[in-house]
C-alpha cells in the first residue's frame, strides 16, 4: 500500500515530467527596427517584454539583433515603439571554385594578373596608385600577416560572434583584397591600386557566410572610419528593408559602394540590386559575360572575374571565379578616381554634377560608367543587361 506522501511525491514528479516534456517554442534571428525617439533602456525593455533575446545594437538603422519566437515576433510588431521587423537573413560570399591554394615557402615572383592588365591599371600608376585611399573589404577578414598585403593593411573589425580578431579564416576576403591593393613589391601579385589603405570588415565566417545584422554592423563601422569605397562581394537574393536602409545611409556618407552581382546567371543579388550601389558582373578573358554571371537591368559595369589569380590565407595564393573577383576590380578604380581631382568637365561630359569640387558616389560612378569600354561581344549599344555600361576602363576612368 502506498501512502499518502509516497502518492504525493509521485504525483508531483508527474507534474515536472510533464513540465518538462512541453515543447519549447524555437527563436530566429531577427532584425528589429525601433521608431525614432526611442531610448536603448526603452529598447531593451521592449524586447524583454516579450522573451527576446538581443544579440547587437544595430546603431545604422536604430534596430537590434534579437532572437525571437514566431510569438514574441507578432506580439512585438503591435508595439507602438516598434518600426517594423525584418528577418536576419544569410548572406554568402559570392565565388566559385578554383585551384587550390597551399602555403607557399617562397613567395612566387610577382606577374601581373590578367584582370588588373585588362583593365588597364597598371598604365596609370606613373600617376596614381591609390595612396592614402581607405578602401573596407566587407568580406571574411583580410590575412593580416600576407606578406603581399599587410604593409597596406590599416585597420580592421570583426562582427562576428566567435572572434575579435579580422584575420581571415576562410580565404575569401584576402583573394579580394589582392585584387584591389596587393603590393608592388616583386612577390606575387599586384593589385589595381597598390598603395591603396585596405581595412578588413570581417562579416563573413570561416564557411564563407554571415548574418545581414553582421554586415550592417560592419557598415557602420566604415562611415566612423572615413573609409571612402567599400567592397562587399557578397549577396542575398533576400530583398530587405533594413539592408537597403543601411546601404542608403553609407551613401549619405558619401562612401561609394560595389558589389558583386552574383552566381546565379540569374536576377542581381542584395546589395548590388539596390541603385546605390556599383553593380558588378563577371568577364573572362575574351571579354564575355560569363554563363553564370547575374544579369539584368541592374548591373551597371562588368570587370574581370573568371580565373583571377590572388593573395589567399596562409600566406598563400589561388585562383578563383565569381562576380566577388569582379567587383574588387571596379572597387580598385573607385579608388584610383579619387585620387585625381574634380574637373567640372572633360571630354565634353560633365564630372562634377553637384558643381562642388568634391567626388561624392554618384559622380564617381557616372565617371566609370562614361569611362568604360564597349568590348566586342558587347553588341548594344549603350548600357545592357549583361554588361551594364561596358567594362571597367581604369587608365581612362583616370585621365580623362
Amino acid at each position: 500500500m502506498i501512502g499518502l506522501g509516497a502518492t504525493a511525491m509521485v504525483l508531483g514528479l508527474t507534474a515536472i515530467a510533464a513540465k518538462s516534456s512541453a515543447p519549447v517554442e524555437p527563436t530566429s534571428r531577427k532584425i528589429v527596427v525601433f521608431k525614432s525617439g526611442i531610448n536603448e533602456l526603452e529598447k531593451e525593455a521592449l524586447i524583454d517584454k516579450f522573451g527576446g533575446e538581443k544579440i547587437k545594437d544595430l546603431r545604422l538603422i536604430n534596430g537590434q539583433a534579437a532572437r525571437l519566437t514566431a510569438k514574441a515576433e507578432k506580439d512585438l510588431v503591435r508595439q507602438p515603439g516598434i518600426l517594423r521587423i525584418d528577418d536576419d537573413v544569410i548572406v554568402e560570399a559570392l565565388a566559385k571554385g578554383g585551384i587550390s591554394a597551399k602555403p607557399a615557402p617562397v613567395q612566387p615572383a610577382e606577374v601581373l594578373p590578367w584582370g588588373v592588365d585588362r583593365i588597364d591599371a597598371e598604365k596609370i600608376w606613373a600617376i596614381t596608385v591609390g595612396d592614402t585611399i581607405k578602401v573596407a573589404v566587407v568580406d571574411t577578414g583580410i590575412d593580416i600577416s600576407h606578406p603581399d598585403l599587410k604593409d597596406n593593411i590599416k585597420d580592421g573589425v570583426s562582427a562576428v560572434a566567435y572572434t575579435a580578431s579580422y584575420n581571415d579564416d576562410n580565404g575569401h576576403g584576402t583573394h579580394v583584397a589582392g585584387i584591389i591593393g596587393a603590393i608592388d613589391n616583386t612577390i606575387g601579385v599586384v593589385g589595381v591600386g597598390p598603395k591603396i589603405d585596405l581595412y578588413a570588415v570581417k562579416v563573413l565566417d570561416r564557411r564563407g557566410s554571415g548574418y545581414l545584422s553582421d554586415i550592417i554592423e560592419g557598415l557602420d563601422w566604415a562611415i566612423s572610419n572615413g573609409i571612402q569605397v567599400v567592397n562587399m562581394s557578397l549577396g542575398t537574393t533576400a530583398n530587405i528593408l533594413s539592408f537597403q536602409e543601411a546601404v542608403q545611409r553609407v551613401n549619405a556618407a558619401g562612401i561609394v559602394q560595389v558589389a558583386a552581382a552574383g552566381n546565379s546567371g540569374g536576377s542581381v543579388n542584395y546589395p548590388a540590386a539596390y541603385p546605390e550601389v556599383i553593380a558588378v558582373s563577371a568577364t573572362d578573358k575574351l571579354d564575355a559575360v560569363a554563363s553564370w554571371s547575374s544579369r539584368g537591368p541592374a548591373v551597371d559595369l562588368s570587370a574581370p572575374g573568371v580565373s583571377i589569380y590572388s593573395t589567399y590565407k596562409s600566406q598563400s595564393y589561388k585562383t578563383l571565379s565569381g562576380t566577388s573577383m569582379a567587383a574588387p576590380h571596379v572597387a580598385g578604380a573607385a579608388a584610383l578616381v579619387l585620387t585625381t581631382i574634380l574637373s567640372s568637365s572633360t571630354i565634353g561630359i560633365v564630372w562634377d554634377l553637384d558643381g562642388d569640387g568634391i567626388w561624392d558616389p554618384s559622380e564617381v560612378q557616372n565617371k566609370l560608367e562614361k569611362t568604360a569600354e564597349q568590348v566586342a561581344p558587347d553588341i548594344i549599344p549603350g548600357k545592357d543587361n549583361l554588361y551594364g555600361a561596358g567594362l571597367v576602363d581604369a587608365e581612362k576612368a583616370v585621365v580623362q
